[in-house]
């Protein structure tokens, strides 16, 4: 069961229809933050608080 390039076309306007453009940035960098947690959480990097995170993204604002 493959997705072939028809199948990523028609889901990705599904979602651009559903969130608009404006909100599709924000959705995929909520996407990158969880994913980078995992990965930490799943190398045994538990050292940083969720404090120095938003230190780190104010910043990078």
């Amino acid at each position: 069961m493959r997705i072939g390039m028809t199948e990523i076309i028609i889901i990705a306007l599904i979602v651009l229809l559903l969130f608009g453009g404006k909100k599709i940035p924000e959705l995929m960098k909520g996407l990158g933050k969880g994913v980078r947690s995992f990965k930490d959480g799943m190398n045994g990097k538990d050292d940083e608080s969720p404090q120095d995170d938003l230190k780190k993204d104010e910043k990078a604002d």
